[in-house]
């Protein structure tokens, strides 16, 4: 590993974060409903493994691509393609209605994509670059905003039932 700056890994934060700025005005209705009943450990997990990951990205400067390319090149394509399908579900997500199910849907099979698709691009990320740091970091955030996504989606799962449920029309 070598100390340097990545800058992959900042075009990748900011294929991560600037959907995330436009996502704070166009959040689902009931969002806050689900967050503020958030697993702390869970939380805590998530905000660790995002300033691990942050940092690693920004730092490592094997994180950038090596010529000539080697075969080494398809875990920084990899990451890429998770990238780029990231920006699809923002873009399918922005695009519909933007209720809790568009928000936690599966792109392509991948389960709670928003959460999945980064995290995955990141660990890939971090094998390309042989960078264990980063890679840890991805592990402590996956663990963390994975599970809480996985949360919020079975909550809003069970209480959409309950309203069909409870709906005399239907």
């Amino acid at each position: 590993m070598h100390f340097g700056f990545s800058y992959i890994g900042l075009i990748w934060l900011l294929m991560l974060f600037v959907p995330n700025f436009l996502w704070t005005k166009r959040q689902p209705a009931d969002y806050g409903r689900y967050a503020k009943n958030e697993n702390r450990v869970l939380l805590g997990f998530e905000r660790v493994g995002e300033v691990i990951v942050t940092v690693a990205a920004l730092v490592f400067s094997d994180l950038n691509p090596r010529f000539p390319l080697s075969p080494w090149a398809i875990w920084l394509g990899a990451s890429l393609l998770s990238m780029l399908l990231y920006e699809v579900f923002w873009i399918r997500y922005f695009g519909s209605p933007r209720t809790m199910r568009d928000f936690y849907r599966s792109l392509l099979g991948i389960p709670v994509a928003g959460a999945t698709l980064p995290v995955i691009a990141f660990a890939l990320l971090a094998v390309y670059g042989g960078n264990p740091i980063l890679f840890f970091g991805t592990a402590i955030l996956g663990i963390g905003h994975i599970g809480i996504y996985l949360r919020h989606a079975e909550e809003s799962r069970r209480d959409e039932g309950k309203a069909s449920a409870s709906d005399p029309e239907e």
